[in-house]
């Protein structure tokens, strides 16, 4: 895997073998950076169940003022660690490894990287079809619609299998979607009104561990 575009351009990235990091191609990749060329200058972004980071290094690369990265999965995230400090990018970034169906999204010590401005959403696959009214994958959407998460008309991008079915909280709005293949990327922005929304057992700030 590696980084196609940007002061980044060409540096090779460790990556997690399995189905456990869902790898993105190059085509895809050139596909949905084309799409949000001009979202990505000095933007904070989420990159959430990052695997190793491919996504939101490619952002930094083009422009992004700051990641942070939400991923699990211990192996991940120490490949994810690695690809930060081979890029030498840890000022810039937070690689947090959480649960995302628990977070609060709001790390303690870094509010300067918030709110975001663009957020990947990339799911493993199985888990799209639990998106719908009162999962805790939906409320995870809840709270990250929140305003001082997610930037006023804040870019979410959700990957998934080109048929999955699912329903986003009204707070997220579609905006367009490409279907490549058996992938499909739907793109979806903020309400520019979207109230402050108290989830159920919501989390306060966390500090990052």
């Amino acid at each position: 895997m590696r980084i196609i575009a940007g002061k980044y351009r060409r540096r090779t990235l460790l990556t997690n073998p399995g189905e456990t990091t869902r790898p993105i191609t190059d085509r895809v990749k050139v596909i949905l950076f084309d799409r949000i060329e001009g979202y990505l200058p000095d933007a904070h972004v989420a990159d959430i169940f990052a695997g190793t980071g491919t996504m939101g290094l490619e952002a930094l690369s083009r422009g992004a003022s700051t990641v942070v990265f939400y991923e699990q999965d211990r192996r991940a995230h120490e490949l994810l660690q690695q690809n930060v400090a081979k890029l030498h990018v840890e000022e810039e970034t937070v690689c947090w490894r959480v649960d995302v169906l628990r977070t609060s999204f709001r790390p303690k010590g870094v509010e300067n990287f918030l709110p975001y401005n663009v957020i990947f959403f990339d799911p493993p696959y199985r888990m799209t079809p639990s998106i719908k009214p009162g999962s805790p994958l939906f409320k995870s959407l809840v709270r990250l619609a929140n305003p001082e998460i997610s930037a006023e008309d804040a870019l979410l991008i959700l990957r998934c299998e080109r048929r999955a079915e699912f329903s986003l909280p009204e707070a997220w709005r579609l905006d367009q979607s490409i279907i490549e293949n058996r992938m499909a990327l739907h793109f979806f922005r903020r309400g520019a009104e979207t109230p402050r929304i108290e989830a159920e057992g919501e989390p306060a700030a966390e500090t990052i561990g």
